[in-house]
Parts: C-alpha cells; sequence; structure tokens
C-alpha cells in the first residue's frame, strides 16, 4: 500500500530520463536504485531528504539530489522529501531548532519580539543567531532523519513477513483442502 501510494505520488523514471533540464546528467540516471522503490532506497532517501530539509542552507533540492546520487537512494523521493521545510513551514521549524539550539549550546537568545526582519537586522545579528540555528538544525535533522529511516525500515520489514505469512497460510490452507478432496 505504502509503495503504491508513492509510485502515484512522484514522477515516472522515464519522465524524469526525458526531462530536457536533465539531460545534462547523462548515463548517472541510467542506476535502478535512484527510481526503484525497495527498502533500501526508499528508507535512504527518507534519511537523506528529511535531514536536509531541517538544514538551514540554499539550495537543499540540489543536495538531496547530489547525495541521491552518492548514496543511490530514490532520487524523486529525497527530493520531495525535502519539501518539508517549505514557505509555510520554514518559521515554526527553524524557530524551534534554534530554540534547540539556544539550549544545547547554553547561549542567550535572541529577542526576536521587536525585529524588524530587515537585512540590516539581519546582518546585525547573524552573528547571534547561526550558531543556535546550525546546531538545533543538525540535532533535529539527525534525530528526525535516523527516526524515519527507521520506521520505514521496520515498517517495511513487517510488510514483507506478514505477507509472507499470509500467503504461506493461504498455501497451507490449498494444500488442506486438496487433501481432504
Amino acid at each position: 500500500m505504502l509503495k503504491k501510494l508513492i509510485q502515484n505520488l512522484i514522477p515516472s523514471p522515464q519522465a524524469i530520463k526525458n526531462h530536457s533540464s536533465l539531460g545534462i546528467l547523462g548515463s548517472l540516471l541510467e542506476d535502478p536504485n535512484l527510481f526503484h522503490l525497495n527498502r533500501y532506497s526508499v528508507s535512504m532517501a527518507f534519511l537523506v531528504g528529511v535531514f536536509l530539509a531541517f538544514c538551514p542552507v540554499p539550495g537543499q533540492m540540489v543536495l538531496a539530489a547530489i547525495v541521491a546520487f552518492w548514496v543511490r537512494c530514490n532520487l524523486p523521493l529525497a527530493i520531495a522529501l525535502v519539501w518539508i521545510t517549505n514557505p509555510l513551514t520554514v518559521p515554526p521549524i527553524f524557530f524551534t531548532t534554534y530554540q534547540l539550539g539556544t539550549w544545547l549550546l547554553d547561549s542567550p537568545t535572541v529577542n526576536l519580539g521587536n525585529a524588524a526582519f530587515t537585512w540590516e537586522w539581519v546582518h546585525a545579528e547573524l552573528g547571534k543567531l547561526w550558531k543556535p540555528l546550525f546546531m538545533g538544525s543538525l540535532c533535529a535533522g539527525s534525530f528526525f532523519s535516523i527516526t524515519s529511516y527507521s520506521i520505514i525500515k521496520l515498517v517495511w520489514r513487517w510488510r514483507v513477513i506478514y505477507l509472507w505469512n499470509h500467503r504461506k497460510e493461504k498455501r497451507a490452507k490449498r494444500l488442506l483442502k486438496k487433501q481432504n478432496i
């Protein structure tokens, strides 16, 4: 069920390979693991995508694609998961990771109540903001990516075991039915 849902949400490998702007990648897109939906490629895509979603850097999608090529995980899924942080979720996520970072580093928080959020304010306060934000983002990204990786691995394994047992029971019932005839 999860596999079919993911297959319906992401573009087909052929659509990605035929995209005009991706022609420069050439043979890099030939690796089947970049588009396969197996336990390794999906769980690693969650690890990559969720971690990079929490990183406060520009170009998260490009970074996700590069890391997906490197670790050979599902490329479209890794890129899509970066959108956990989108224009609606960035403020609460990065505020929370900033608060986590100030707690971890035991540093004073910047008073955001009367912040003007202009370039001048950001430039003046950047020295105080970046270390806690970076530390909190790394910790939160690591926690949520490892958690999602583990959950995907466990759910996938549970599902495979469930299906094997279900098939085994069906075979046993058919065999029993044949023997009774």
